[in-house]
């Protein structure tokens, strides 16, 4: 039966998260959305789930004082050096804090040579987290330059996403490659966009490292001289991948993470809908459960929680995402209406068929969702394209709803 609530079930995690941060963000405002495009935008782009929706499974988590969307995947996994050397620097004398200027002064020194104006910075002891912005100009057109500092947990999946290029069927962008430092640091550069959807042609680049004790650092930078409404002033942005990668690694920002003291007020963390599901690997159990006759382009590996493929027929290509909790028990009530249909064993199931909501022309989505009696849910969306903001490129989906729901109620999900 069709659900008369429709929602991309894939961005519910997300506006929850959001919801629930939002108390946090009483500081200044300026302050917070200069942060916030250094720190919080490549989260939401690369995983905007359904996206990364658009892709998926994002969870909000505070870093360094200030937000930071991270997808969710898995619960922490540490090793043992990982814990000591946390609890030893937990222990050990906090550093003296790092001043915005000095922030400032630092990432001057790292440019190459050129003018800089429009600089501005929080500090390690300020609200809400520690960042530089200015404009950069080498001569050859004016540049926004940014960094974000803050922490992940060692070892966890956060860590590992954050250095992960995300699937070209949630992102566009021109290149992407994750590097490993001689210290063990991992940084990924990514070539991309400002609008996923490119009706500005406006450049971001990005380096994102994260060292084995789980400094984050978000270097960026953008052909124009700010990253939203401000005319393209150059071909690229100014600095090369190597340059990015480098500047990304400079000890100076670790530093000023180690200077960075632990929110107070930041709230005890709670497990995301995915950190308590099955850990099945998505992509690998939805091909298994493919009929036969499909090529897959793309898919999420290993992911768990959330994961994709990207189906082709020989009829063009179409998208399928699967979203995997538990204990959702508690929302099953608002999730599924009087209408959804009720099997034996006490699983609700709903479905819904209508237009795609990422811009893509004469998209479709298709979905099936499912709750057991216990709140174990899965959610199969399928499209008639190869990602959502992208043209159809065949008029329907190249799964039946009958398959997509054969999919969603397999208990392969669960093993």
């Amino acid at each position: 039966m069709p659900v008369e609530q429709h929602s991309d079930p894939f961005e519910e995690r997300l506006s929850a998260g959001l919801r629930q941060a939002g108390g946090a963000f009483e500081t200044d405002r300026a302050a917070l959305v200069a942060a916030g495009a250094l720190k919080g935008r490549r989260r939401l782009m690369l995983r905007r789930a359904a996206g990364v929706g658009g892709a998926a499974g994002l969870a909000l988590v505070g870093v360094g004082g200030a937000a930071l969307l991270l997808p969710g995947g898995g619960s922490p996994r540490e090793d043992d050096s990982s814990v000591a050397a946390t609890h030893s620097a937990t222990s050990s004398p906090a550093p003296a804090p790092v001043s915005g200027d000095s922030l400032i002064r630092t990432l001057e020194k790292l440019l190459p040579d050129g003018k800089f104006s429009q600089a501005e910075a929080h500090g390690t002891d300020e609200r809400p987290g520690p960042y530089v912005h200015l404009v950069f100009d080498d001569g050859k057109g004016a540049a926004a330059v940014g960094v974000g500092l803050g922490r992940v947990e060692p070892g966890s999946d956060e860590a590992r996403q954050v250095t992960k290029c995300p699937g070209k069927a949630y992102v566009h962008y021109d290149a992407c490659g994750t590097t490993r430092l001689p210290d063990g640091s991992l940084v990924m550069v990514l070539q991309g966009y400002e609008y996923p959807d490119r009706r500005v042609e406006t450049k971001w680049w990005t380096a994102e490292l994260v060292t084995p004790q789980g400094h984050h650092v978000s270097v960026s930078e953008w052909n124009a001289a700010a990253e939203k409404d401000a005319p393209i002033t150059r071909d690229r942005p100014p600095l090369s991948p190597a340059q990015l990668r480098n500047i990304a690694a400079a000890k100076a920002w670790r530093d000023a993470v180690d200077a960075t003291p632990e929110d107070p007020n930041k709230p005890s963390a709670q497990p995301s809908s995915t950190e308590t599901a099955a850990a099945v690997p998505v992509a690998p159990t939805l091909r298994s459960l493919l009929p036969k006759g499909f090529t897959i382009s793309e898919d999420s590996g290993s992911d768990s929680g959330f994961g994709y493929a990207v189906l082709d027929d020989g009829k063009g290509k179409s998208l399928v995402q699967v979203n995997v909790q538990s204990d959702m028990s508690d929302v099953a009530g608002d999730l599924f209406g009087s209408d959804a249909e009720t099997l034996s064993d006490g699983t609700k199931v709903a479905t819904h068929q209508g237009p795609g909501e990422k811009g893509g022309t004469g998209v479709v989505m298709w979905t099936v969702d499912t709750i057991t009696a216990d709140g174990r849910r899965v959610v199969v969306s399928a499209f008639n394209s190869g990602a959502q903001d992208t043209a159809a490129t065949r008029k329907t989906p190249a799964l039946s709803m009958k398959q997509l729901r054969e999919i969603a109620l397999s208990p392969k999900w669960w093993q």
